[in-house]
């Protein structure tokens, strides 16, 4: 049993596989902080200060009741919010990650097309035409 899962986890797919996810994560970070530290930050300075991460609807006050000045003292008071902030920052994040790996798998597959197919293997000779180029190379050495 642990012969054939060392085959599978050994096989080209698997490995693969697992160093896109560790590089997918990797990537996952740094559109976050994209998304985070720069786009929403200028969605605000052009929608006059907006900032995305702190709007919420309250559908139930909590103890003490409203106003919340953050979607955290709102959730430490018990009130029930649905967030759309982190919503709309997800949506983006989502958007620019499915975006770059558009335009990579897009220039992978352009740069396949554009390689020739490798030459096909000369057949190897029979075992009559070795005997018939040993004759030939006897013959000529005899002349």
């Amino acid at each position: 049993m642990f012969k054939e899962f060392k085959e599978f986890a050994m096989k080209g797919n698997v490995v693969d596989m697992a160093v896109g996810i560790i590089i997918g994560a990797a990537f996952g970070a740094i559109v976050s902080s994209l998304v985070g530290d720069i786009v929403m930050p200028i969605i605000g300075a052009v929608t006059g200060g907006l900032d995305f991460s702190s709007r919420y609807l309250l559908l139930k006050d909590g103890t003490p009741p409203a106003p919340y000045a953050t979607i955290a003292a709102a959730k430490a008071a018990g009130a029930v919010t649905i967030n759309i902030g982190s919503f709309i920052s997800l949506v983006i994040n989502f958007v620019l990650v499915a975006f770059v790996l558009f335009m990579i798998i897009k220039g992978m597959n352009q740069m396949r097309r554009k390689q020739p197919a490798p030459a096909p293997a000369a057949p190897l000779p029979t075992s009559e035409e070795r005997l018939l180029t040993e004759i030939r190379d006897l013959l000529k050495a005899g002349r």
